[in-house]
């Protein structure tokens, strides 16, 4: 029986991922083989996190702290990555931030800051991740998270820079994907709607919210764990070699309204 999403022998480096849906993430990739470097900011999260992966997935597991606003500090991460592990094959892309405010009381610095990690961020691992592994070896799999509020705008949760960064992964995602598709690597995005983490569990959690979701969300409900990792799976799998520079949402149909 073929195994389409075996990633035996293949290395990914998911960034964000300490806590929430980098950790699911990185955990399914794991459950296929692929040996996880764990990018994020707290050390100690990240020891735990890899100490997790290698004793129920019994494959390598690092996890190197990393401040993806930080060009210096990100080229360092990815050659330790490289000189760790051996190569780079997958990237995701999931470090972000949001923050709620009425676009008229954001400030520039705000503004800034948002676009700093979720949208140069991601550039800046993609560059390196590109330039010291994949190019040289003709193979990748980028996969970008963006966010379904990358796609649309709301009226429930005011938060332009989001918005702004986000539409800026996607079509990031398309121009690395138009400029490396011929050199082996694919370039992916995922536009996830609304999911527990640490970051969304008080406002998901609140009578507003959970009103407003029923009416907005066609399967009239938040996502669950694990229903973001077959997404990263499939688009991680040395089998999907012809899908480049697509614009994956799952949120259970809100863009679809």
């Amino acid at each position: 029986m073929k195994n389409y999403f075996d990633l035996t022998g293949q290395v990914a480096l998911i960034t964000g991922c300490s806590t929430g849906l980098g950790v699911q993430m990185a955990k399914a990739l794991a459950s296929q083989g692929a040996s996880i470097a764990a990018i994020a900011r707290r050390q100690n999260m990240l020891d735990q996190v890899a100490e997790e992966i290698r004793t129920e997935f019994g494959v390598k597991a690092i996890g190197i702290s990393c401040d993806i606003t930080d060009p210096a500090a990100v080229g360092q991460t990815v050659a330790e990555v490289v000189a760790q592990l051996g190569q780079i094959d997958i990237l995701i892309n999931n470090a972000g931030t949001g923050g709620v405010a009425p676009a008229e009381d954001i400030t520039d610095a705000q503004f800034e800051n948002e676009l700093n990690i979720d949208l140069f961020g991601s550039f800046r691992v993609a560059r390196e991740a590109a330039k010291q592994s994949m190019l040289k070896r003709g193979y990748g799999r980028i996969i970008n998270i963006a966010s379904m509020y990358g796609l649309v705008g709301n009226k429930i949760a005011p938060c332009a820079p989001y918005h702004a960064a986000k539409g800026g992964v996607v079509n990031l995602t398309r121009a690395l994907a138009a400029e490396w598709g011929e050199k082996g690597i694919t370039v992916n995005a995922i536009c996830p709607g609304y999911f527990y983490t640490p970051l969304t569990k008080e406002t998901l959690d609140s009578d507003f919210f959970q009103s407003y979701a029923k009416q907005m969300i066609p399967l009239a409900r938040y996502g669950n764990e694990g229903e973001l990792d077959t997404a990263a799976l499939f688009l991680a799998s040395p089998m999907s070699a012809y899908v480049n520079g697509v614009i994956l949402p799952v949120d259970g149909g809100y863009t679809a309204m």
